[in-house]
């Protein structure tokens, strides 16, 4: 079955960067997918902030536009979340996600990993 494994999270001073990584398995066309950043504050609503689709667009939220970069490793089924110039407002669990279509919308994506904490201070 499909697997999504997220790390990389951590506790960061505010000004700092954390690269995020997901690596799936039991898929092998990982390459045909697109793969979404999710992340999800204490009270609120799990929002989308970057996507990757298969031929490599992009798309972000607004709030980490020029913050954020998303790439993917096709040989290594991996894709990755780049985070720079961290806020206390980035403070989330981190989720990637898989999907055959890409949004920003968490309800477009089927498959999800089980999250890495990102704290800034």
């Amino acid at each position: 079955h499909v697997q999504l494994v997220e790390s990389g999270g951590g506790s960061v001073q505010a000004g700092g960067s954390l690269t995020l990584s997901c690596t799936v398995s039991g898929y092998t066309l990982f390459s045909t997918w697109c793969m979404g950043w999710f992340r999800q504050a204490p009270g609120k609503k799990r929002e989308g902030i970057a996507v990757i689709d298969d031929d490599s667009s992009t798309e972000f939220a607004d709030s980490v536009k020029g913050r954020f970069t998303i790439s993917r490793d096709i040989a290594k089924n991996t894709v990755y979340l780049q985070m720079n110039s961290l806020t206390p407002e980035d403070t989330a669990m981190y989720y990637c996600a898989a999907a055959q279509y890409c949004r920003l919308q968490p309800t477009a994506f089927g498959y999800w990993g089980q999250g890495t904490q990102v704290t800034v201070s």
